[in-house]
């Protein structure tokens, strides 16, 4: 019976369940994506790290320590060699120094903060040369480059090569054959790093990277934040983990910090895997539209098919048989919407590797995902079913009676209390939904509630549009404009589900514009006024003096200078790491007596600090009365007067804490976790960091390139190249997740065309009418074109309005700055999704439009 009632209605059933094809396409998608991604990181793993095992630390003198440990639980293997037994060594090994420098291109002046890489390449017991990377592909062009770069690590020939990262050279137009200086040396590029293992573009956006044979001495100085890496490969069939579970804790001990590849599988794992949970909930929202669009048009399908209920009832069918007849037509379409976004979301995430690719560390192999398939089939199947009870639920109550007197409101008048059950499996299943992508029910529970806000927000717009409207109706307008405002509160209006639908599409796209905005204003709030925008570090003390003399020279005020002085955690309240390892009643985190400190010294607190607890900094009867930040003072269980033993590089200090403080780490000057008072740590080695405000990029070069050529240790941070390289992985990310906010605006639009169809035998008879009483077609077609603009305005208006108080939410609570809208993106945001929704409209009104009134007269509608 489902079947044959459906003949004549399964094209526009067809149309309205499509509206679940976009959402459908979307979840399968990421998901199937999802499931290739964390396949190729399997596969990859090795890759990911280049290495079976990375060591690092901060302190090159700890590398003694681990070559025993590694040597002892590591398995050997020996050769007989022209008689003598040789024991070979089970590992080949590569040294990694990095650290933060200025490099500059002398060919156009360019100077600019990057990652210096020097690779000392070890002995080889595998083949006859060092082959690091092991694992991966180190991408350098011309590959003729990377043979030279290896050579000259044994020979050391002149002109010294060097590899530099794409994005450095494209950054300052640099070409293989220029030079590039580091350190008052000049070394000759012979190749550019496309890819390094493990590696993603957004990476080498934010800290590029030249590869040098060697390190200038005079670069590196006490002080100097340097990073030591210690890259091994072993035997096949080493089992690294075991080698890990036995030397990890004595590794940790001595604050020697390990990577394997099973670890860094898990992690990075861990995080694309939220980013695609992350991903799918934005789909669910398209899916949930499409789905507000199924039980309007429902609805709608429902109120034609009343008289033929009416039929059935009287002969003999019972509400029960009337409900599943049309729930059967419901789900079959359901079914075959997800069928259909099924193999739509397939063939879309082909293509989804290339829109991450500048945030993947690996290369995504695509193929069919069987369990995503499946679960976007059960989610559009369950999830049509769902929005189409409610509508559906009224078909129970239609008396017999309809079929011969025209009582449908009254058939329908009394509350069923099932349709109470359906909004809870609704919320339950939304709820369910989230938390299989979440894993965490108070997420799932918290975008559920933020999600039917938004609904509730936009239902609310879209009611009060409609109250407005015929509350204050312009009666004195022409007619074309008053019959355009009628239609927007007109039975079976369709207001409040285009300010739904494509108001929440509108709603995310302008959110991100303004988050990003917003993002950016916060960077370029901290270098307005007078605030410092170039931050100057590693300075030592003998070379204080000239800095600052260059700085003067250039006519740039001293903003600030900082003393920093490196040390260690000995103890707490005399209690040593390895006591507190021993003591299950210890609190403070393992992580507490491995970590360096950088502290500074003074007396009082600076403008990014507010008082919380005890006293600033002080000394009182020989004792010494730190201040600590406050959530570091939480994070390791701290109370007022507690002691803190500090290893000042060989030296004993012994501290109380004296008073907390709240540090605003988002203001660009130096805070520190742990600041001493004056008097005490004067004759410690340290060195400083000055702040400066440069009044054009200008200025800025000539300063960076003066540092280069006289202090070459020193380091610049350029707050206006942070401001650009921030703003260029927003726009990256943005575009991924505007790329997905498109199907909610796309099923926003699907849901308006799908509403247009089938209200159309309606509107042919409105036509009908107007065009009997007198009206052309130029006006029917300036109703159409203005009812249409309205609902698109209105919609993306509303979605717009939400966004506002959004972001401004953001940014008065959680930025705490000033917030000013860009007008400009709303209004791009505003006219297209106006412009799309007059378009579908008109276009599929178009019979409405042509067809003379005649014809529709003699036809049975």
């Amino acid at each position: 019976m489902a079947w044959r009632d459906s003949r004549r209605s399964r094209q526009r059933l067809l149309l309205f369940m499509s509206a679940i094809v976009l959402g459908i396409a979307a979840l399968v998608a990421i998901n199937s994506f999802g499931d290739n991604l964390a396949q190729s990181i399997d596969d990859q793993a090795r890759e990911l790290l280049g290495a079976d095992l990375v060591l690092s630390t901060n302190d090159p003198k700890k590398e003694k320590l681990f070559y025993p440990l590694l040597k002892k639980v590591t398995p050997t293997t020996s050769q007989t060699i022209n008689g003598l037994n040789v024991v070979d060594s089970p590992y080949e090994y590569t040294n990694e120094i990095s650290f933060a420098s200025m490099v500059s291109f002398p060919k156009n002046q360019g100077v600019r903060l990057a990652q210096v890489k020097n690779l000392t390449l070890g002995v080889s017991n595998f083949g006859s040369q060092n082959s690091y990377p092991y694992y991966g592909e180190w991408q350098i062009v011309p590959q003729s480059a990377e043979k030279l770069w290896r050579d000259q690590l044994q020979k050391r020939p002149k002109p010294y090569y060097a590899l530099v990262d794409d994005a450095l050279m494209v950054q300052f137009g640099a070409q293989v054959g220029d030079s590039v200086q580091v350190g008052g040396v000049s070394y000759k590029i012979i190749g550019r790093v496309l890819k390094t293992p493990g590696q993603s573009t957004v990476t080498t956006t934010v800290a590029p990277t030249v590869f040098l044979p060697f390190v200038a001495e005079d670069l590196l100085q006490r002080g100097s934040r340097v990073s030591y890496k210690y890259y091994f490969r072993f035997t096949d069939g080493t089992d690294v983990e075991k080698i890990i579970k036995q030397v990890g804790p004595k590794l940790e001990k001595e604050g020697i910090n390990y990577d394997t590849v099973a670890g860094r599988k898990k992690q990075t794992g861990r995080a694309f895997g939220d980013l695609t949970k992350f991903l799918s909930l934005v789909a669910f929202v398209a899916l949930l539209l499409g789905c507000v669009g199924v039980a309007s048009a429902v609805q709608l399908y429902v109120k034609e098919k009343i008289a033929s209920v009416a039929i059935l009832r009287t002969l003999g069918a019972s509400g029960r048989q009337a409900f599943l007849i049309y729930l059967i037509q419901t789900a079959i379409m359901g079914f075959l919407g997800a069928a259909i976004g099924a193999l739509v979301g397939s063939a879309i995430q082909l293509i989804l590797p290339r829109i991450f690719s500048n945030f993947l560390p690996v290369t995504v192999e695509t193929s069919l995902s069987f369990p995503a398939i499946l679960g976007g089939l059960g989610t559009g199947l369950l999830i049509s079913v769902l929005f189409s009870l409610l509508p559906l639920l009224a078909i129970r109550n239609v008396s017999p009676l309809r079929a011969i007197r025209n009582s449908y409101e009254d058939d329908l008048s009394g509350r069923d209390p099932l349709r109470w059950l359906v909004y809870l499996l609704v919320i339950a299943f939304m709820v369910g939904f989230a938390y299989l992508q979440t894993q965490n029910l108070m997420l799932a529970i918290g975008f559920t509630g933020g999600l039917l806000l938004a609904f509730g927000i936009l239902t609310a717009l879209g009611l009060g549009l409609i109250w407005l409207v015929r509350r204050f109706f312009p009666a004195s307008w022409s007619y074309v404009w008053r019959q355009s405002l009628a239609n927007l509160y007109r039975p079976n209006n369709q207001t409040l589900i285009l300010v739904t639908s494509i108001g929440l599409g509108a709603f995310l796209i302008a959110t991100l514009y303004l988050t990003q905005g917003l993002l950016l204003g916060q960077v370029e709030l901290s270098a307005s006024g007078k605030q410092p925008n170039m931050v100057l570090f590693d300075i030592q003390n003998e070379q204080l003096g000239g800095v600052k003399k260059l700085v003067a020279e250039q006519k740039l005020p001293v903003l600030q200078q900082v003393p920093v002085v490196t040390m260690r955690l000995s103890d707490i309240n005399g209690k040593t790491d390895h006591v507190n390892r021993n003591d299950t009643t210890a609190r403070p985190p393992k992580w507490a007596f491995t970590r360096e400190y950088r502290v500074t010294y003074r007396d009082t607190l600076i403008s990014s600090e507010k008082l919380v607890s005890g006293k600033a900094p002080y000394q009182a009867d020989g004792a010494v009365y730190i201040s600590v930040e406050k959530p570091f003072f939480d994070r390791m269980h701290l109370k007022l007067g507690d002691t803190l033993n500090f290893n000042v590089q060989g030296a004993p200090i012994q501290t109380i804490v004296g008073g907390t403080r709240d540090v605003e780490w988002n203001r660009v000057q130096t805070n520190f976790l742990v600041v001493f008072p004056s008097g005490v740590l004067e004759q410690a080695p340290q060195f400083h960091v000055l702040m400066t405000r440069v009044p054009n990029n200008q200025v800025s070069a000539q300063l960076q390139r003066g540092l280069v050529s006289q202090f070459p240790n020193v380091s610049a941070i350029d707050l206006g190249l942070i401001l650009k390289t921030v703003d260029e992985i927003l726009g990256q990310i943005s575009f991924v997740i505007q790329f997905m906010a498109l199907f909610s605006i796309l099923t926003g639009l699907l849901v308006l065309a799908s509403s247009v169809v089938i209200s159309k035998f309606q509107r042919l008879r409105e036509s009908v009418l107007l065009r009997t009483l007198g009206a052309s077609r130029e006006q029917i077609l300036s109703i159409t074109v203005l009812e249409y603009g309205l609902l698109g305005l209105l919609a993306a208006l509303s979605g717009i309005v939400l966004s506002i108080a959004g972001t401004w939410g953001l940014a008065q609570f959680v930025f705490e700055v000033p917030y000013k809208p860009a007008v400009l993106p709303l209004v791009v945001v505003a006219s297209l999704v106006t412009v799309m929704t007059i378009l579908i409209g008109v276009f599929n009104s178009r019979e409405v439009l042509s067809r003379p009134p005649l014809d529709v007269l003699r036809a049975e509608v």
